[in-house]
């Protein structure tokens, strides 16, 4: 399938991109993933290694647009809650604790 990313066409295949991420390790990730085989890429990283363009180059909805139509499925990682604000040592005591027993 024909694909224009960073104004480049590619000539891109589902296989030829399994092929190409095929002994890759992903890298963590923190924002917007897809899927390949058991393994979650990040796009960029996928984005870089079929294209073999720096990352500067391309953006991830380009990528993201490209890989959905061959068919791979395209995700946005869950962002992590908010911590618990610090609890002071007498409140953390009393959590511990809970509460007194009704008599």
């Amino acid at each position: 399938m024909r694909c224009i990313i960073a104004r480049f066409p590619f000539e891109l295949s589902k296989s030829g991109v399994t092929a190409s991420m095929k002994g890759i390790r992903p890298e963590p990730v923190t924002d917007e993933f897809v899927i390949i085989g058991r393994r979650h890429y990040p796009v960029k990283q996928v984005g870089a290694v079929i294209t073999r363009q720096d990352r500067r180059d391309f953006s991830v909805g380009e990528v993201t647009r490209a890989l959905s139509a061959l068919g791979f499925t395209c995700r946005v990682a869950p962002k992590d809650t908010p911590p618990a604000p610090d609890l002071t040592p007498l409140q953390t005591a009393s959590a511990l604790l809970g509460t007194p027993a009704a008599a």
